[in-house]
């Protein structure tokens, strides 16, 4: 089993994948134990003095002016977790959960929380246990962190409410404790805040969007490729000259990778009784500069989300020279943002690719294809619901992508006055990428049953892999109508698993 090392320094987004999706197991570094130690230190030497210091001897938030005496401390850590743990709704997904809780045990093993090793420790066995503790929709306003769906976490730790366990059962967090020999949690000064303030969850699903986003930005450079060679387009417009006159380097590489579908194509430069055609339609000839700029906006969203997972986010923190002092770094509008921007793309790119699906099955704008790619016309109606599916999803998209980012709600009596809603813009992101996975997946099905419609033509190699691969799949092809629904599952799960990809690659080499 892959192991991640947690150190002081941040951690990579490969690292989180692995963790929350591949079930990685999690050690600590000799240095992250020992800055855990060291930081410690600092915490205990002001829990013993008089002067009241913000998340160590004090209340939260809005009750941060009432100094908390030694015999109180250990129950007000108990109670920020209790209260804190208020979330509602649906519960969470397994991997979103497992990621937050690597990123916040991330953060505690950076020396700058204050927190016990053997907080951290406690946090790595229940990782490595399997153990995931209920969290659930709502409960997060970007600000302070993620602070209920970090909380639910926290009760866990303290053998509080409820857990899955490694069988997919839910049960008592202390049951589940018990059996794999993990001693719940007593928490001390400052620790149950230094638990709940941090990005965890947004940044969790920003780092999983991204690697989905890449493969799907990939995938629907293939499907465009793929209706350009059933539409009998040129592949003239993806010459790289063209696109170093405008540099750039996402349009460039989408481009790049449709030239090296469609290398070797029989269909590219057809025109339908020899008549000439100028241009192809905006959808085909401007694919490259649509998804292009939605690979720019990855390649920023990425950008954020690695200074996200080198930083070290609560309040208040251990500096290096041993201050510890309050802040303001658990916003998560840096976070919040790109989630949004990516929200964007995701639409557009959906959008683009619907509006080619919808050409491929319209007899006056085909070049020749038979309506709705259907068999016997009239009799069967093909693939014409699958666009109206298609379409719907798209029109989801639109609304996914009002951003949450720009809405604020004041809470804690005013003093957190505004915040991000990153944790909103993360779950409405999830929701767009699953959606933008599926309109691709239904393009591909009508491109690929719109090539071999062209008889007498021979498409590209590439081509030729990624139609074997489909119909092994389980996507058929043309014929009279049948029960669709199958098949559009078939080729969601073929674009989703990377496979689509891969059989272009067999031919290709690496795509961008």
């Amino acid at each position: 089993m892959h192991t991640v090392v947690v150190g002081t320094s941040g951690t990579s987004a490969e690292d989180v994948i692995a963790v929350a999706r591949g079930e990685a197991r999690i050690e600590l570094s000799d240095e992250t134990l020992a800055a855990l130690a060291a930081s410690r230190e600092v915490i205990d030497a002001l829990a013993a003095k008089p002067e009241p210091v913000y998340g160590v001897s004090t209340g939260f938030g809005a009750l941060a002016v009432r100094h908390i005496s030694p015999e109180l401390r250990a129950q007000l850590q108990r109670n920020i977790v209790r209260s804190h743990a208020a979330g509602m709704g649906p519960r969470v997904e397994r991997e979103v959960v497992r990621a937050l809780m690597f990123l916040r045990l991330k953060t505690v093993c950076s020396g700058r929380t204050g927190v016990r090793p053997l907080v951290a420790r406690t946090m790595a066995a229940l990782l490595n246990a399997g153990i995931t503790p209920v969290v659930h929709e709502y409960g997060s306003l970007g600000c302070s962190g993620d602070l209920a769906p970090l909380s639910h976490c926290a009760l866990a730790l303290m053998g509080e409410g409820d857990a899955e366990g490694p069988d997919g059962v839910v049960r008592p967090a202390h049951e589940l404790l018990a059996e794999h020999g993990i001693e719940p949690v007593v928490l001390h000064e400052k620790e149950g805040l230094a638990l709940l303030n941090g990005t965890d969850g947004m940044l969790g699903m920003l780092v999983m969007a991204c690697a989905d986003l890449a493969r799907l930005f990939t995938a629907a450079d293939i499907t465009a490729a793929l209706t350009l060679e059933a539409l009998l387009g040129t592949e003239k417009v993806l010459a790289p000259e063209l696109h170093a006159i405008r540099p750039h380097p996402g349009q460039a590489a989408s481009a790049a990778n449709m030239l090296k579908v469609l290398a070797g194509s029989g269909l590219t430069g057809h025109h339908q009784d020899d008549a000439p055609r100028v241009q192809d339609a905006y959808s085909v000839r401007c694919a490259p500069q649509v998804a292009g700029a939605g690979r720019d906006t990855l390649a920023h969203a990425r950008l954020v989300a690695d200074r996200e997972l080198a930083a070290a986010v609560d309040n208040p923190v251990v500096l290096p020279d041993g201050r510890v002092e309050s802040n303001g770094n658990f916003h998560g509008a840096p976070v919040a943002y790109v989630l949004d921007f990516l929200a964007v793309a995701a639409a557009d790119l959906g959008s683009i690719a619907e509006r080619r699906t919808d050409r491929l099955l319209d007899r006056n704008r085909s070049h020749g294809l038979p309506p709705f790619l259907a068999g016997d016309p009239g009799v069967d109606s093909g693939l014409m619901i699958a666009q109206y599916t298609q379409a719907a999803l798209v029109s989801e998209l639109k609304r996914l992508a009002v951003p949450a980012s720009v809405d604020s709600i004041p809470s804690s009596a005013m003093q957190e006055d505004h915040v991000s809603m990153g944790w909103s813009a993360a779950r409405k992101l999830r929701t767009a990428v699953d959606n933008l996975g599926r309109i691709i997946a239904v393009e591909l099905v009508a491109a690929t049953r719109a090539i071999e419609l062209r008889d007498g033509l021979t498409p590209a190699p590439a081509t030729r892999a990624v139609l074997t691969a489909v119909r092994e799949a389980g996507v058929e092809g043309p014929g009279g109508d049948r029960f669709l629904a199958p098949d559009l599952a078939a080729a969601d799960a073929f674009v989703r698993s990377g496979k689509l990809v891969h059989a272009v690659e067999s031919v290709t080499g690496p795509l961008d």
